[in-house]
């Protein structure tokens, strides 16, 4: 390269050195300005859970604080004092265990089907871009549906579910099917594809593939994205609420043909009511749905590392 071209493209580099801090710098600003807004709204709520300036002593921080596990033990009631999430808790985690046990089957077999089995063509497209279109329906949408096709059966009688978790656990599950297997096709496409033909040129079948080879490499991401997934049904308010969850029950659910609530929702009733008391009482309970998600999250994480292929 002459003198002459060198000068031309010097400009260039001057703009390109001075472009790479820039656009780091401006990264680094946007991620602190996450952690910053998201550490002051923790901090918030925390502060009002523990009842910083408050006169109860079950809200007290020090020898008392102890007592914020009444949150666990305690029915809700019409007193602050003795307020408590735990008929919310067990429906949650009712409502957890029957979402998972709808949406992960199906939204993984629909994964690999599509993925695996179905050849590229107009009806493969089509099924794709329905998919990611129900993925970003709002929540209300879904909730509406389940009222209408499993609370009430569209009018006969005989297959309604009622107010039951059954029903909120469809509702739900049929919420994060779109994520799941989104998801997991993301999670299939990762894995080379010359895993698949070395299998399939040493005999093995198209499922043994899947079965044996795909599958296992693809289980960390599939773990990640159901995670996401029911983390998200967990926090919804509005579809449970569509459904005919509960604002308050003094019960436990005992089966899934129960009347039940959920956690956001005695969250939603508590935030909502006039006294500042109240307002502690929704704060921890807001914490107490963050321990949860924190711990289904570890849990994945957990699971994730035990299954990952290591590579070489």
């Amino acid at each position: 390269m002459s003198v002459v071209e060198s000068d031309n493209y010097e400009p260039e580099r001057r703009a390109r050195r001075l472009a790479g801090p820039l656009f780091g710098a401006a990264c680094l600003l946007a991620t602190l300005t996450g952690v910053v807004v998201l550490s002051v709204v923790l901090g918030a709520v925390a502060a009002a859970a523990l009842g910083h300036g408050s006169q109860h002593p079950w809200y007290a921080i020090g020898p008392n604080a102890w007592k914020l596990g009444r949150f666990l033990v305690s029915l809700t009631q019409k007193f602050s004092e003795d307020a408590g999430f735990r008929a919310g808790v067990y429906g949650s985690l009712w409502l957890l265990a029957l979402t998972v046990l709808f949406a992960v089957p199906t939204g993984v077999g629909a994964a690999v089907f599509l993925e695996e089995f179905t050849p590229p063509g107009r009806l493969r497209r089509a099924i794709q871009m329905n998919i990611a279109n129900l993925a970003g329906v709002p929540s209300i949408v879904y909730g509406i549906l389940g009222l209408a096709l499993f609370v009430r059966a569209f009018g006969f009688e005989s297959f309604a579910l009622g107010r039951s978790l059954w029903a909120g656990a469809l509702t739900l599950a049929l919420l994060v099917l779109p994520v799941i297997v989104l998801a997991t096709q993301e999670a299939l496409r990762s894995v080379p594809s010359s895993l698949r033909h070395a299998a399939l040129a040493l005999g093995a079948s198209r499922w043994e593939t899947v079965r044996d080879h795909v599958l296992p490499m693809a289980v960390p991401g599939i773990l990640t994205g159901t995670i996401l997934a029911v983390s998200r049904a967990i926090g919804e308010t509005a579809p449970v609420l569509m459904v005919g969850a509960a604002g308050s029950i003094d019960w436990i659910p005992n089966g899934p043909g129960d009347r039940y609530t959920a956690l956001p929702v005695e969250i939603y009733n508590y935030a909502k009511e006039p006294g500042v008391e109240f307002q502690s009482v929704a704060a921890g309970g807001i914490l107490l749905l963050l321990v949860i998600l924190l711990t289904m999250n570890s849990i994945a994480i957990v699971i994730r590392n035990k299954y990952r292929v290591p590579t070489r």
